[in-house]
């Protein structure tokens, strides 16, 4: 049973997602699995995705480490005119309609790293990195470079069942004009432990969708993602998306939305937080800047005609920027 607060806001407890096994046999029970959750909520887990749960401990390991700096040297590693770099606890606004402040966490963005004088530096949403120095923290640059590689393959092999569900070749978006050549960007996020309150405004992030084609999302053991799979509902429902060991929250962005005639679902989805620490890594991806994004042949028809002209992926994406005035990229 839902409760409704004054502002109209419904909240239950714990949203049943689908699993899906990256390493199954079945692909026709995976592919099915993953189809109902793209219709459903856009949100599902996958396991057995071959990053081990070693490496992963690495990677949160390091992300603590950066954040437990003082916030004078992160100071020193601030977001950067290609967005890459440390983002401050209220820099960030992701519902600016219903939060009083800016979300009560902090982040650290790593992209696809472009050489100053390489061919690409100059592309939108390519660039170099900002790199904490080795002395202050060492093995930090390629524990992360590792991961941005590794979480690359993985969201691969979701794009293959993603277009199994949809009714193309498994290779589809694994082309290299799709994602040979992706905008990827890996978030690291922490969250101090402000307490959440809905009803004045104080979110740890606010209520978005992500722009992009899927977001993986690995977090900790402290619950705080919530979803809310109808946005148009009154009252809104808003339901938490419990941490499961080993797993990656995969979840679809607006771009596969358009991409699939509105049939898959990106959804509105916030973070509260409980008091308690958080942290979270969520890497979000995109095709290359030059793929047209157009409505699938197998997503439309005489009685479901496309909704949307094509458009590339690059001026898709500044377009969102421009008209939203957040940030490139989407946070969890």
């Amino acid at each position: 049973m839902a409760n409704s607060n004054k502002n109209g806001i419904a909240s239950t407890n714990i949203s049943a997602l689908h699993c899906i096994d990256l390493s199954s046999p079945g692909i026709h029970t995976s592919v099915s699995l993953l189809k109902q959750a793209c219709l459903d909520s856009g949100f599902f887990y996958v396991v057995n995705h071959e990053i081990s749960q070693e490496f992963m401990d690495e990677v949160f390991a390091q992300s603590k480490k950066l954040f437990a700096l003082p916030l004078e040297e992160k100071m020193k590693l601030l977001r950067n005119e290609k967005h890459r770099g440390y983002t401050p606890v209220l820099d960030e606004h992701l519902d600016a309609v219903n939060q009083i402040n800016g979300d009560y966490k902090e982040g650290y963005y790593i992209g696809v790293e472009a050489l100053e004088d390489g061919p690409d530096a100059q592309r939108p949403f390519y660039g170099s990195n900002v790199w904490p120095t080795a002395g202050t923290l060492p093995g930090w640059r390629e524990t992360m470079e590792k991961y941005h590689q590794e979480a690359l393959e993985v969201a691969k092999a979701v794009s293959r069942l993603i277009a199994l569900a949809l009714d193309l070749d498994v290779d589809f978006f694994d082309r290299p004009e799709f994602l040979g050549k992706p905008i990827a960007t890996l978030r690291l996020l922490h969250y101090e432990g402000k307490l959440s309150d809905p009803t004045t405004g104080i979110f740890g992030a606010g209520a978005h969708t992500d722009y992009g084609l899927i977001t993986l999302l690995a977090t900790d053991d402290v619950c705080g993602l919530q979803i809310c799979k109808d946005k148009d509902a009154k009252p809104q429902i808003w339901e938490y998306v419990p941490p499961l060991k080993g797993a990656f929250v995969v979840n679809l962005g607006d771009m596969l939305e358009r991409w699939s005639n509105g049939i898959f679902r990106s959804t509105l989805h916030r973070v509260l937080g409980n008091g308690q620490e958080r942290y979270s890594i969520a890497y979000f991806v995109e095709p290359s800047h030059d793929c047209l994004v157009e409505c699938l042949v197998t997503c439309q028809s005489k009685d479901n005609p496309p909704r949307y002209p094509p458009i590339k992926c690059e001026t898709y994406l500044l377009q969102r920027y421009k008209d939203t005035h957040a940030d490139l990229c989407s946070y969890k």
